[in-house]
């Protein structure tokens, strides 16, 4: 099975935008209590978020998994830094990656691969302002491209 397949609960649209993603990761994520009911039920949100190495560990912080209902007083920190479960010699990869300048770990997307919770992470050097106005003049030019072709097949 490919990196990225299975049931995808959540993904980071902003990241293809403000990043160029040049390698992709899965990871596994140690979870606590309720919070696999809550990405079961599609309560998670990865826009601000971000990943880090820390003392030979990789960390993932500020991503938002809502409290499940019927959790009550076993419910978590919706906000909590949690830790991604990688091969030592993939994070010692991506502590060289880090090292360089403008390089970034931006989790991708949230899924369920046979019924674990797993992490796409993307190493992403920033864009420039410059870099996301071609990328929306691209798409653009694209778009006509296809609308014009697909006006020409009706005809």
């Amino acid at each position: 099975m490919p990196k990225g397949a299975g049931k995808v609960i959540a993904q980071n649209k902003k990241a293809n935008h403000d990043y160029f993603i040049e390698e992709t990761f899965e990871t596994g994520i140690v979870l606590q209590g309720t919070e696999i009911k809550s990405i079961r039920a599609g309560r998670v949100n990865l826009k601000d978020s971000y990943a880090r190495v820390h003392n030979g560990e990789l960390f993932l912080y500020s991503m938002h998994v809502s409290p499940y209902e019927q959790g009550n007083r076993y419910n978590h920190d919706p906000l909590r830094t949690r830790k991604l479960l990688m091969h030592r010699r993939e994070i010692n990869k991506l502590i060289g990656y880090t090292k360089e300048t403008g390089y970034s770990l931006v989790p991708l997307k949230v899924y369920l691969k046979n019924g674990f919770a797993k992490v796409l992470l993307g190493v992403g050097k920033g864009k420039k302002k410059y870099d996301k106005r071609e990328d929306l003049k691209k798409k653009e030019a694209k778009r006509d491209i296809e609308r014009a072709f697909r006006d020409r097949q009706k005809v």
